[in-house]
């Protein structure tokens, strides 16, 4: 099955990645705020990071399959090949982040035994209790974490690049705006 070739990303497309890129950014802040305290806030904090976690795994699934069925507007020919492989694998290393960092939130808290409920429905465990594994994704979860984030700075810088610098289209393909 071919994809097919568009000069922009599709509404839904650009829809999906405006709205998870203020989910995204608020999920890393509210995290950091989670392990900078412990006063009473925490708890609030934690309320609010599990449920936008779980939205974020299911706008992501939805997201890969819109990409793997609508595809994406090709890179200009004139961007060198090192640019466009770093795109291709800032891609992957994006989509495996945005599903990747909800399922092992969700282990660590299975193993903790630790409830995750998401609008008032309790998510089933998906690992056994386990103080060890628990341990484990937690330490994975923060690294990952901070490897999302510099990859969000890497992607900005990019933006920024295509948009300011370069001006070959790149940024316009995704954004909410349409080019005059």
């Amino acid at each position: 099955m071919t994809t097919p070739i568009h000069a922009r990303f599709t509404p839904l497309q650009r829809a999906l990645h405006w709205l998870m890129a203020v989910c995204i950014l608020a999920m890393l802040f509210i995290g950091v705020g989670m392990v900078s305290t412990v006063r009473p806030d925490y708890l609030s904090l934690v309320s609010i990071h599990k449920p936008l976690g779980i939205v974020i795994l299911v706008l992501a699934l939805i997201r890969l399959v819109v990409r793997l069925t609508r595809g994406a507007p090709p890179l200009p020919a004139s961007m060198p090949e090192p640019m466009k492989l770093a795109a291709h694998l800032s891609h992957l290393a994006f989509y495996l982040l945005m599903i990747g960092l909800p399922l092992i939130g969700w282990g660590m808290l299975s193993a903790a035994d630790y409830p995750v409920v998401v609008f008032g429905i309790h998510l089933p465990p998906i690992l056994p209790h386990s103080n060890g594994l628990h341990t484990l994704l937690w330490n994975a979860h923060r690294t990952l974490a901070l490897c999302f984030f510099a990859l969000i700075l890497l992607h900005l810088a990019a933006a920024l690049l295509h948009a300011l610098v370069r001006r070959d289209g790149v940024f316009e393909a995704m954004a909410s705006w349409s080019k005059r």
